[in-house]
């Protein structure tokens, strides 16, 4: 019986990633990171900030999200985000310019409370890959 399911992950430009041979994706949850692996519950959740890890037969990769949303339903994991890139892909300056914006955004008089946790998540994640 094999351990693998489906993975899509789709941006508003195009299907960003589709793969069939997943075995495990770790994704940045608002409830934390959480692992999914075959046969987990159902679930739709938010994302935050974060990595996404993609494990499969051929090997790990991981992404930069900034949010999204998730459903695993039927061996079928799918996740929709606004701002997603491969890291390997990912330049220096790239982000520098994230972790600028970031800063400037959380730094704003007028902020609450969700979008002040939401930058200093940026700021953390983006930091841990500079």
């Amino acid at each position: 019986m094999s351990d693998e399911f489906k993975v899509e992950i789709v941006n508003p430009e195009k299907s960003f990633l589709v793969k069939d041979d997943v075995v495990e994706v770790i994704v940045p949850a608002y409830e934390g990171e959480m692992g999914i692996l075959k046969d987990h519950i159902s679930i739709i959740s938010f994302l935050k900030p974060g990595i996404i890890k993609v494990n499969s037969k051929s090997g790990e990769e991981k992404y930069y999200v900034e949010d999204g949303i998730l459903e695993f339903k039927d061996n079928n994991l799918s996740v929709l985000t606004s701002s997603i890139f491969n890291l390997k892909d990912m330049e220096k300056s790239k982000i520098s310019e994230l972790l600028k914006e970031a800063e400037k955004d959380i730094n704003k008089s007028e902020i609450s409370d969700q979008m002040k946790y939401l930058g200093d998540q940026k700021i953390d994640v983006l930091k841990s890959i500079n």
